[in-house]
């Protein structure tokens, strides 16, 4: 597995990221209730599964369920080999509020030392904002917090996980974080833009989403009757297939990791056989000019409508 360096933080991550939200609580296409995961111990196997494959970088979240004190088992004799990447809880209440001046400081360090305690070690890699907005990425008191955890080295790096191009332009340019995860895929292209400034900057960007929480792979092959215009662009995606690229997830892996400020691609996996896809796709052989540009002609033509969070509500995934 090839390793590239995470923006200015100097870390060496490995070119896939094993993507913790699926051992942790149910998610993505077919998968209902917990009855449809792993047990804890397949999911501790598989974890040991994937560093002896040279995969080091891990990524999990307080909002992942069990997502954290999983890890925390599979690494508390290993933690020398992993690195660690993990984010706060959500900050916004019920009505979409933040909460009040001296709360939010509370919050962050709170979810740290239950990061902490859950992973089974005495700090965190890289500790990131979860969804973070302007708003968020506007306050100084989230700022000073995590700058101030680094400094006391309870934290090696700052991030923060984004979700628009304005979003992602905001936390490159404040100079507060230094890596950040955003969507990237073959569908939806949008943060390209942002590639440029993020490698002046020496920011490390984790490419997340690159399976389209899962259409771009074999789980997309029926989808809804609302999202045939998604299923017959899918179709279109055919094209670029070859003996060296066998299948849709082969092609979304590949292209992400294309991009030399890409450091990482983050990869949901929970089976065995999604982790070695994933292993095969990484090979350090990716897409030459021409075919890289044609599936930069390829991306989905109406981003709006690519909304998998009103297509859950809608009853669109399943």
């Amino acid at each position: 597995m090839n390793q590239r360096i995470l923006g200015r933080t100097g870390i060496r991550v490995s070119e896939i990221a094993f993507g913790g939200v699926e051992i942790g609580l149910p998610y993505g296409i077919g998968v209902k209730s917990i009855t449809d995961m792993l047990s804890e111990t397949e999911a501790v196997h598989l974890l040991h599964a994937a560093i002896d494959s040279g995969i080091n970088f891990f990524d999990t979240a307080r909002m992942y369920g069990t997502s954290e004190s999983i890890m925390g088992r599979a690494f508390q004799d290993r933690r020398d080999r992993v690195i660690i990447c993990t984010k706060c809880r959500h900050f916004r209440d019920s009505d979409g509020r933040l909460p009040p001046s001296g709360e939010l400081k509370k919050i962050i360090e709170t979810s740290l030392r239950e990061s902490l305690a859950a992973l089974q070690t005495g700090f965190i890699d890289i500790y990131m904002l979860h969804q973070a907005d302007l708003e968020i990425l506007n306050n100084e008191e989230i700022a000073n917090t995590f700058l101030n955890l680094k400094t006391k080295g309870v934290i090696r790096a700052t991030g923060v996980s984004t979700y628009t191009v304005g979003e992602t332009k905001k936390a490159i340019d404040s100079g507060v974080w230094e890596v950040v995860q955003l969507p990237f895929n073959l569908m939806n292209q949008s943060q390209e833009v942002n590639f440029s400034q993020a490698a002046k900057m020496d920011i490390g960007i984790m490419a997340r989403s690159v399976l389209f929480k899962g259409l771009l792979s074999e789980k997309g092959g029926k989808l809804h009757p609302a999202l045939k215009d998604v299923q017959a662009h899918l179709n279109l995606y055919g094209e670029l297939l070859s003996e060296s690229i066998p299948d849709m997830p082969t092609l979304a892996i590949k292209f992400a990791l294309s991009f030399g400020q890409v450091s990482s691609v983050l990869v949901g996996i929970d089976r065995m056989v999604y982790l070695q896809k994933s292993l095969a796709a990484a090979d350090g052989v990716y897409l030459d000019e021409k075919t890289l540009a044609r599936a930069g002609d390829l991306r989905y033509p109406d981003l709006q409508f690519l909304d998998l969070v009103k297509w859950e509500k809608m009853g669109w995934l399943t």
